[in-house]
């Protein structure tokens, strides 16, 4: 698998931070870092089901479908919006209960904007995957915080998401809605799928963490399993 996985956002930001011309004045940077990074060691998890609270919530929701995930930081607990995004709620669902989702790393943070996870293990092998899904970035939900979308190469091809998502830990509609207000920003939006419903401060944690060159966390972040609670 090539490392274009790690681009679907990475690029945008790099557009939407970039200032005017290019004289040969400017500072010198180090080479980058060969990719992938070395492999890392995922611990074991703490518990093997999801908590009383986060099935509580789960079962507070009015939402179709929920499910709750352990990661290295505590628990994250979503429900998902198949009501409004059923093609990339079925294929978030089908790695789910393939367990294509349990211990991967979150390879991609990004202070205030994203954590972006689904995509490596800890050897930085890309999980397999299923085919890419259609775009459902028109189905009236915006990428406020709190929110999980699909991750997607950027571009005119819209069908590219397969495993990768990314919570949005701020309201990201300006750049990441489909028919964004902000300049240098993909015209055709990111799917969002559902909203963690308890685990915020989990999310907080996670893209509060030191990362390294590219994006990722130093000390190894995973989810190290994901569960349908309904």
């Amino acid at each position: 698998m090539s490392t274009s996985r790690l681009i679907p956002l990475f690029a945008m930001v790099a557009l939407t931070a970039c200032g005017g011309g290019g004289g040969s004045d400017g500072p010198s940077y180090p080479p980058a870092p060969s990719f992938p990074p070395a492999p890392v060691s995922i611990p074991a998890a703490p518990a093997t089901t999801c908590s009383d609270a986060g099935k509580a919530a789960a079962a507070a929701s009015t939402a179709t479908n929920t499910v709750c995930m352990l990661t290295t930081h505590g628990e994250i607990v979503l429900e998902l919006y198949a009501d409004k995004a059923p093609i990339t709620v079925a294929n978030f669902l089908q790695y789910v209960a393939a367990k294509r989702y349990d211990n991967t790393l979150y390879h991609r943070v990004v202070k205030g904007f994203v954590v972006q996870g689904g995509g490596y293990s800890g050897t930085w092998t890309h999980i397999p995957t299923y085919d890419p899904i259609a775009l459902e970035s028109d189905k009236g939900l915006s990428n406020v915080r709190g929110t999980v979308a699909m991750a997607r190469l950027s571009g005119t091809n819209t069908k590219t998401a397969t495993s990768e998502f990314f919570f949005n830990t701020v309201d990201n509609h300006a750049c990441l809605d489909r028919a964004p207000t902000q300049a240098n920003c993909d015209q055709n939006g990111y799917a969002v799928f559902g909203k963690v419903i308890a685990g915020l401060d989990t999310v907080d944690k996670i893209n509060a963490l030191a990362v390294d060159y590219y994006a990722s966390p130093t000390v190894p972040t995973a989810t190290f399993w994901v569960q349908q609670i309904k």
